[in-house]
């Protein structure tokens, strides 16, 4: 399906309509580095506004399909086939849409929560293994250059023994009923049959859950949750405290909330070890504080020459100028771009200790999800991940 060589990977997408950002911000990851061409797609169950999607993306009618089902399908038989499909549709979706392309030999980058449940999760991490192709996840947090910078400094040690871990990912763009008003994100993320009833924790505590992993190299032990609805007749909880145990007996807690009145995106993580301190804030993406023993303070900024070869590698423009959300989108598709470039051509694989998410992490996300559910249910009663348990075995 594919000739060795080729500069562009092929694409498609199922999901990125009309009023989708996310799909938008899909494609632009993408576009950055000019490593993936979009031939196909599904933009939509209305056939006309899919196809005028279509038509505007450059995405030919014969490549326009009617559903998830027919795509892979005939992708899977196209002498120009793609190499990689993007799902990017609602929670309730994901298993099937992604299941259908890689069962065809297609890789598949999966928005998270990876699907509903861990039983699905896990089905799609089999299939992918089976058919020795990539199943990514875009938490794409972990894409950014102080991200991996602090990641690099905790695995060296510059922390010391890790005592703390503290992330919150406490946004308020649905301290309002916006569900009521016709807003199509808040109307089907509020949407138990569509979310999920823990909604919230599906949708912004899998980020910060996947960060505190992503940095640290722990793993939770046992996690205790605690899951309230704020905003007055919302079917979802929009609200959820986690308290963690991690490995080595490292406390942590994680706070996703969706309704946390005036705050923006509200993404921060702390971490704290015996012999300092770091701060990194998604609003500020370019610095990392680092703070030793007596309180000094330093700043570190994206584009420093003193940096790590894990941040460096990530850096796109120089030393003052702030680089932001799409380009930590689009290094995670340089990632997988060469991940998937290696492969195709049969050279060494480019995977390395911080690199892209992968099914795994998203069904480590669904577990998690799980846990916190589970924990509620119980009046907050210390919990074992599924993900702990697998570990052990």
């Amino acid at each position: 399906m594919v000739e060795p060589g080729r500069l562009r990977l092929r694409a498609g997408m199922v999901g990125g309509g009309v009023g989708a950002d996310i799909g938008k911000t899909h494609r632009f990851g993408m576009r950055l580095d000019d490593r993936y061409s979009l031939d196909a797609g599904v933009f939509g169950r209305d056939a006309g506004q899919a196809a005028r999607v279509a038509s505007n993306l450059g995405v030919s009618p014969e490549r326009t399909y009617a559903d998830y089902e027919q795509m892979a399908e005939a992708e899977s038989a196209h002498p120009e086939g793609i190499d990689l499909a993007v799902v990017a549709t609602p929670n309730d979706s994901h298993f099937p849409i992604a299941k259908a392309f890689l069962e065809q030999g297609i890789s598949v980058v999966c928005e998270k929560p990876l699907t509903s449940d861990s039983a699905t999760a896990a089905e799609l991490v089999r299939i992918a293994a089976e058919n020795d192709v990539i199943l990514a996840v875009p938490h794409c947090y972990s894409a950014y250059a102080m991200v991996r910078q602090a990641g690099r400094m905790v695995r060296d040690g510059a922390l010391g023994r890790i005592t703390f871990v503290d992330v919150e990912h406490a946004s308020g763009w649905a301290a309002t009923p916006l569900e009521l008003s016709g807003h199509k994100q808040a109307s089907w993320r509020t949407d138990p049959d569509v979310a999920g009833f823990p909604s919230v924790v599906a949708d912004l505590g899998t980020h910060a859950y996947h960060l505190a992993r992503y940095i640290t190299g722990l793993e939770a032990e046992e996690i205790s949750g605690q899951l309230h609805t704020l905003v007055p007749g919302r079917t979802v909880f929009d609200n959820a405290t986690v308290s963690l145990r991690l490995n080595s007996g490292v406390p942590g807690r994680v706070w996703a909330g969706m309704a946390a009145t005036g705050h923006n995106h509200g993404l921060r993580i702390r971490i704290f070890g015996d012999a300092g301190s770091l701060e990194w804030q998604h609003e500020d993406p370019h610095h990392l504080s680092v703070q030793d023993l007596d309180g000094t303070t330093t700043i570190l900024t994206h584009g420093l020459s003193t940096l790590s070869d894990d941040a460096a590698r990530l850096t796109r423009v120089g030393l003052g100028h702030p680089e932001g959300f799409l380009e930590a989108f689009a290094n995670f598709y340089r990632d997988l771009a060469d991940e998937l470039t290696a492969r195709r051509d049969r050279t060494a694989s480019t995977i390395r200790e911080l690199s892209f998410p992968t099914g795994i992490d998203g069904l480590i996300g669904v577990q998690f999800v799980e846990a916190v559910a589970a924990s509620h249910a119980n009046n907050g009663a210390w919990t074992v991940p599924a993900s702990a348990t697998s570990q052990e075995a």
